[in-house]
């Protein structure tokens, strides 16, 4: 008999080239190269070129230009944004217009899907706020650009950089639920904006991208650092999850967590707010942690990509409503990847399940 395990726990599922995370040292590496090596390094076009080299013949060296024709190209089905559309959530929204893109497997496919969530989140976001969608600029840098159509105006270097600093760190990270479903989705040959839509919708979840928010509003609550302390008590003993600490696989800090600190510091410079809500922040989780370790020692409970998340997104002034389809701005790369890798395989992903229901009776 096959025993069963717990959310698949220890079960390898597939053979990649893409990423791995080592949960036991903290390191997470991207075909090759180390997260410090490309975080806050190299651009997110870059990383998409990495990460779809070898599945596309025709992927040019600089994908910018293309990823930039792909923007401009989508931006025709926010003309889709009705008063049905705006009362979603950005998540919601956003997926519902990325479903418009027609099912494909080649490399204009990939791209469009790759500049959906960007494209749809931020003329969503205008649309609600009552402003008319900016058009893509295809010249810009695809985190620039992202920024402008959101305000309306350039953002910054410092801005553009740490958006696209976020971008890269969260491009893919091995197997996780949102990956499996699109690879699952893949595996059936049913398209790539079907495998990306499984993606989003595993994303949309709070165990998984649906996290980050939370993060802002237990700040929020907190209030001032001399308020930590008690007010994270208070909501473990509610036996509340302190929001930006834990993760599945990391056993130590998860190395996204300090790439994207590391961004936050990068925007301090020229900011009047930024460097006491930082202070804050780190207040805060020096404090979680103390507690952590105390009330839970068998248990590593270390500072997550989610903590620094928020307080980045928020630093570049994004709803927290948004986190999630900026999660899926990052992460749509990596998603394509896997359903690219998963098809070579070809085969369908099809594990077993153990019945334990009741047995029918014999007749009589």
């Amino acid at each position: 008999m096959i025993d069963a395990l717990d959310g698949l726990e220890g079960v390898v599922a597939a053979e990649t080239i893409l990423s791995e995370v080592d949960g036991a040292v903290g390191r997470l590496t991207i075909r090759g190269h180390s997260l410090d090596a490309l975080a806050g390094r190299v651009s997110y076009e870059a990383v998409v070129r990495l990460l779809l080299g070898g599945f596309f013949p025709d992927l040019p060296q600089d994908v910018r230009p293309a990823l930039g024709a792909a923007r401009a190209e989508v931006f025709a089905e926010t003309r889709a944004i009705d008063a049905a559309l705006e009362r979603l959530t950005p998540t919601e929204a956003m997926r519902a217009l990325t479903a418009r893109i027609a099912d494909g497997e080649d490399l204009g496919a990939a791209l469009r899907l790759i500049a959906a969530p960007a494209v749809f989140t931020t003329a969503v976001l205008r649309r609600q706020a009552r402003e008319a969608p900016l058009a893509p600029d295809p010249a810009l840098g695809h985190a620039a650009d992202i920024l402008r159509m959101l305000r309306g105006r350039p953002a910054a270097a410092a801005e553009a950089g740490g958006l696209d600093t976020y971008l890269v760190t969260v491009s893919d990270h091995g197997l996780n639920a949102s990956t499996f479903a699109a690879r699952v989705v893949a595996s059936t040959r049913a398209g790539l904006t079907s495998a990306v839509l499984a993606g989003v919708s595993a994303l949309k979840g709070p165990l998984h991208g649906g996290a980050p928010g939370p993060v802002i509003e237990m700040l929020d609550a907190i209030g001032r650092p001399d308020n930590a302390r008690a007010w994270l008590e208070a909501a473990l003993d509610r036996g509340d999850r302190l929001m930006g600490f834990g993760h599945r696989i990391y056993r130590v800090r998860d190395p996204r967590a300090d790439a994207l600190k590391r961004a936050v510091r990068t925007l301090i410079e020229g900011s009047n707010a930024l460097p006491g809500r930082l202070a804050f922040a780190e207040a805060v989780e020096q404090a979680a942690l103390g507690i952590l370790k105390d009330r839970k020692p068998d248990r590593s409970l270390e500072t997550n990509v989610e903590f620094y998340t928020a307080l980045l997104l928020e630093a570049l002034a994004i709803p927290p409503s948004a986190f999630t389809c900026v999660f899926a701005m990052g992460r749509v790369a990596g998603w394509i990847a896997h359903a690219r890798e998963q098809l070579r395989a070809g085969r369908l992903i099809r594990p077993q399940s153990r019945y334990v229901g009741e047995v029918p009776r014999a007749a009589a």
